[in-house]
């Protein structure tokens, strides 16, 4: 065989697929834990997959159970003792489902949305506490007096501080923090605002005044907590690419000691142990082959397609996919010295990079917080100067702080955000990162890999119908023989077209050459051109040989992705720059670039060279968006400006990446860029709205005509505004 490409086609019992395109969380799957195996599996869809993976393992005899979480494409088996990672995959490899074995050691961190739950919680706190408040509220400001308004007063006090106490806590720590290290952000006013409130309503109930503002602490807290929560949603909880990368790799290994196999943990080995590694099977470590012949499928970490012949004397790197027999390897670089360890650490420095973005709503906070204080501040003193009334001044003082308080700004960003994620999701794109809207807005360079993104990773033949029925007929009776991604990719062609196999015997895999048989007691093989006397072509292609006849050529190419060359024409037309960056071979990457008429194109580049290029990009003031799904594409993924991964890339891609596309079409990119650029102009909007608010809001609050309560009522008006002009996303 001349070559292979990364992906199996995924299962043809897919029924959910069409119906179910992408997907969030199906299962909230626990993490795994000691006892159970975890597989990571890149090429689920649907609720179809997950049904078909679950039944398939759970008829593996020694399998306890089998839970799979579409989001994270990972599942958790438990199983009795004796039954290994490598049979699992085995079984799924049977289905159609690519599965590789992740460390549950590492993914020992807990997948449930803590941070998610605990703001829902405070949020229903703050709100049934408001909603009570508010009904005693309207007692009083009907008209009830003297011990009936203190005690409705007492009430509402009980009510707030514990739940303010509680609800407010986010608000209380973030404050903390930026005052512990000497500045300020948006909770400082947010806490002062509150506090103050609390602080006015308790010495207004002590001294028996007509006026408390218990309700409008809360209804403060209520609206910033739901602007927090909308925040979140937006977003993935954070895991580490840096941590997916390592749980990818191989957790234990088969080592050759004294004659004897025994398997061990990575962590077990050292350099110069030998390793055997059978057929599907990724290497543990960097190393030499010393014994087999076999070829490797190296795309996981270079994107290239054509898998290379492995014999002994050659070089191996830790990721890499043994495609065709077994091999034996010395180790000569072994735990963070090997070479997927290495990409693991180039991906950690550039997410590091991601920290030097400052969000909109951040930058709006560095000017509002000092003007707010100052202007309270000032208020008080004036007043105070002025009445000579501690009780008048300090009331003011809260006025201005309430409604001065960025309620608004605070849902500026999350309401767009939350309505622009919507309007994607609907499209087949999921938000991950909360920033990650505005920068997609600044794109003005758009890079992509090549296999598994622009392709679907997954070889097609061509001209099949020129090639004789009973050729075809012996072709896919061989091909039916071999695990090699062509022979999958031409049997399931040959199939489609309602071929039978040949009854061909004597099937047999020469590893690193093709499959052999016999046919009316003629030889039969297919595979590589050499192998069968013919002159390989510069196209990938297998040869047929039936008897003495010539050998005829089966070329293959990649599988477009549907909508690439939309997207590249939209990207284009928009006036941005498109670049293709491909660890594949000079001819496969040109024939593509020519086919969607991209001028800039590299090819044979390594995951240093696409960061590189990445980095070299930005450092000329381009704001690039990568586009990609390899583990050869983390690095570049992690230090782009904004970065996507088709939902079937492997995990570690997904994780460096900020948006997920939920679909094979990519078309929806395009949308997405013109999207988060309508989000950018309502983010400056509400940031506007906001401004012009306080422009007519606060004078009143100064000039003592506003009371904390009327603040509070401005506050939530102006926060519905901000809202409802979000909307208009949708």
């Amino acid at each position: 065989m001349t070559a292979a490409l990364p992906r199996p086609a995924p299962a043809a019992a897919c029924p959910g697929c069409a119906a179910m395109p992408g997907g969030v969380a199906d299962v909230a799957a626990p993490a795994p834990g000691d006892d159970a195996i975890a597989l990571s599996l890149p090429t689920i869809h649907c609720q179809g997959c997950i049904a078909a993976v679950e039944r398939g393992l759970a008829a593996h005899p020694g399998v306890r159970s089998a839970r799979v979480n579409l989001t994270l494409k990972r599942a958790r088996i438990e199983t009795d003792p004796g039954v290994t990672a490598a049979d699992l995959v085995t079984v799924l490899d049977g289905l159609g489902y690519e599965a590789h074995e992740l460390d549950s050691g590492t993914l020992a961190a807990t997948q449930i949305d803590a941070q998610g739950r605990a703001l829902l919680l405070r949020l229903a706190v703050a709100g049934f506490a408001m909603m009570n408040v508010m009904l005693l509220s309207v007692s009083v400001w009907s008209g009830a007096g003297d011990a009936t308004r203190d005690l409705f007063h007492w009430i509402s006090a009980a009510i707030a501080f514990p739940a303010i106490l509680y609800s407010a806590q986010p608000f209380f720590r973030s404050a903390w923090s930026a005052l512990s290290v000497r500045r300020l952000n948006m909770d400082v006013p947010i806490v002062l605002a509150i506090g103050l409130a609390l602080v006015t309503s308790l010495w207004e109930t002590t001294l028996s005044g007509e006026h408390a503002y218990f309700d409008a602490a809360l209804a403060l807290t209520f609206f910033l907590l739901a602007g927090r929560y909308l925040d979140h949603r937006t977003r993935v909880a954070a895991r580490s690419a840096a941590s997916e990368l390592a749980a990818l790799e191989v957790p234990r290994a088969s080592r050759l000691r004294d004659g004897t196999e025994e398997e061990v943990a990575i962590a077990d080995l050292a350099v110069g142990d030998l390793l055997r590694v059978r057929p599907g099977g990724r290497m543990p470590v960097d190393g030499e082959i010393v014994e087999g012949r076999s070829e490797l499928d190296r795309s996981l970490l270079t994107g290239e397609t054509v898998p290379v012949a492995a014999e002994p004397g050659q070089r191996v790197s830790a990721g890499e996919v043994n495609l065709t027999g077994p091999l034996v390897i010395r180790a000569s670089a072994v735990g963070r010295d090997s070479s997927l360890h290495r990409m693991a650490d180039l991906v950690a420095v550039a997410e590091s990079g991601r920290g030097n973005y400052t969000p909109l709503a951040d930058a709006a906070a560095r000017l509002y917080a000092p003007g707010v204080h100052i202007l309270s501040a000032l208020s008080f003193l004036g007043w105070l100067a002025w009445s000579g009334d501690l009780r008048v001044a300090l009331n003011i003082a809260a006025a201005v702080l309430i409604i001065t308080c960025p309620c608004a700004l605070g849902l500026a960003v999350p309401a767009v955000t939350t309505a622009a994620s919507g309007r994607l999701f609907r499209r087949g794109l999921l938000i991950k990162h909360e920033t990650a809207l505005e920068r997609l807005a600044d794109v003005d360079t758009v890079v992509f890999d090549k296999t598994g993104t622009l392709t679907m990773g997954m070889p097609e033949p061509l001209a099949l119908d020129t090639l004789p029925r009973a050729d075809l007929a012996v072709a896919l009776a061989l091909a039916e023989g071999s695990a090699h991604p062509l022979s999958r990719a031409l049997a399931s062609a040959a199939r489609a077209r309602g071929v039978s196999p040949a009854p061909v015997t004597d099937i047999a895999e020469r590893p690193g050459y093709g499959t052999e048989g016999r046919l009316d007691g003629r030889p039969v093989r297919l595979g590589r051109a050499a192998w069968l006397g013919a002159e390989a072509g510069p196209e990938t292609a297998t040869w047929l040989a039936i008897g003495d006849a010539p050998a005829l050529e089966i070329r293959f190419r990649d599988a477009l992705r549907p909508g690439a060359a939309d997207l590249v024409q939209a990207l284009t037309a928009a006036g941005k720059q498109v670049l293709l960056i491909s660890g594949d071979s000079d001819r496969a990457v040109a024939a593509l670039a020519d086919r969607l008429a991209i001028a800039d194109r590299t090819a044979g580049a390594l995951p240093a060279d696409k960061a590189a290029r990445i980095a070299a990009l930005a450092a000329e003031g381009r704001k690039v968006l990568m586009v990609g799904d390899g583990l050869n594409d983390t690095a570049a993924l992690a230090s782009a400006h904004v970065s996507i991964s088709p939902a079937s890339a492997l995990d570690a891609a997904r994780v460096a990446s900020d948006i997920v596309l939920l679909g094979n079409d990519l078309s929806p990119i395009a949308d997405a860029c013109e999207t988060a650029g309508t989000a950018t102009r309502r983010i400056r909007e509400n940031f506007r709205i906001a401004t012009a608010y306080n422009v007519i809001a606060v004078p009143l609050a100064v000039a003592g005509l506003a009371t904390p309560l009327v603040a509070a009522l401005a506050m939530s008006a102006s926060s519905l505004t901000v809202s409802l002009n979000a909307l208009r996303l949708r």
